[in-house]
Parts: structure tokens; sequence; C-alpha cells
């Protein structure tokens, strides 16, 4: 299995990420700078994050991850971003105003819906992958499958085709992204059980192919 970087920006829920990729077989190095990033020489990226989309990226750009982070998804290599790791990827975010990466187009906004539906959004809840034949996705039905969610703000992707899962919450949201090697879930594959752990397995899979494919 691959070697995978795991960004600490100092609000991501660090442990848990690094347990559920070492109980698929994944090989972590944990990295806070460029220098670590590199050292690591790793197959596969991720950027996960809980809390305030405002610090992440603050974060990113005071310890030079920002670039790496674009670098990385431009060369197409294997990247996984987790909730924030995901809303991060875009423009905008209404959340105190943020400019993102803008690695895609879009922005983040906050959920508006009907009184019964308690913001944040938090708990299990299916999806529906639209990609078919995503290596995400792998071993997954296409629908049905349900992950844990807990946010307040939510992805909208200028480019339909981006969109790798949908979920329902007064109104179809976007769950997932992907483009090439790059993917991001807005829910927590961590604490998501068997189906999260198929997820990161799929992902270290793909890492490992992208590794194999360059020898």
């Amino acid at each position: 299995m691959a070697t995978i970087a795991v960004i600490d920006n100092g609000i991501c829920n660090l442990r848990s990420v690094t347990k559920a990729l070492e109980a698929v077989g994944a090989e972590v190095r944990v990295v806070q700078t460029p220098a670590d990033v590199t050292a690591a020489d790793a197959a596969g990226l991720v950027l996960p994050g809980v809390g305030a989309l405002t610090d992440c990226v603050s974060s990113l750009k005071a310890s030079g991850l920002a670039g790496t982070v674009r670098d990385w998804i431009a060369a197409d290599r294997p990247f996984l971003g987790v909730c924030l790791g995901m809303q991060a990827l875009f423009e905008f975010s209404e959340e105190g105003d943020t400019a993102g990466l803008g690695i895609f187009p879009g922005k983040v906004v906050r959920f508006r819906r009907p009184p019964e539906f308690k913001i944040p959004h938090m708990g299990w809840n299916t999806v529906r992958f639209t990609q078919p034949g995503s290596p995400l996705a792998s071993g997954l039905r296409t629908e049905g499958e349900a992950f844990y969610f807990v946010h307040s703000f939510h992805c909208v992707p200028a480019d339909p085709s981006l969109v790798l899962a949908e979920c329902d919450y007064g109104g179809v949201f976007t769950a997932a992204i992907a483009r090439g090697r790059c993917f991001a879930t807005q829910f927590h594959p961590e604490k998501s059980q068997a189906k999260g752990l198929q997820i990161y397995r799929n992902f270290a899979e793909t890492a490992a192919l992208a590794t194999a494919e360059l020898r």
C-alpha cells in the first residue's frame, strides 16, 4: 500500500484520519510544511479539517502548503480533501467572507433550510454517487450508503461535472467532488465506520496505482 502524507494544519481531527488510513494498510506521514511533504515522498496527500474555514485557509497560506496543494492537484497526483479540506478548494466561502484556494470555480454557502432542518447538518445521511466508475466509490453502492456529516456550509461547484456524490437534507447538496485523481468529501469517512474505511482504502489504492504507473 502507498505512503500517504496527511496535512496537520492545527485544526483537524488528525488522529482519527491517520488511524483510519493505517487501518486500511497505508503508511502515514504527518506533514506541516512543504519541506515535510517533499521529505515524505508520498504517493497521496490528504487535507482534513474541522472548525472554521478561515482558520484552515490562513494556516495553509502561512505554512506555504496552499501552494503545495495547488501544485499537487495541478499535477494530477492523488489528493483527498475531507470536510474543510473540500471547502478550501473553492474560490469563496460565505463563512467569514473567506477567499479559498481557488482550485475549482464555485463557492461555499450556508445552509438555508426550513426550520425543521437543524443546522449544522449533523449525523448520518445517505449519498448518491453520480460519477459511474469513480475509483473513490469502488465497492460502494451507487445509492443508499450512509456517511457521517457535521457542517453548516456546503459547496456549490460552478461546474456540475465536478460533483461525485449528492446528499439530500431539505434539498440536494454536493457531498463529494472528483476531478482526475483529486477527490474530496463533505462527510467524514473516518467517522463513517466500514463504508468510510472503504473510502480511505480506495484512495490509498488509487495512490498506490498512480505510483506504480510512474515506475
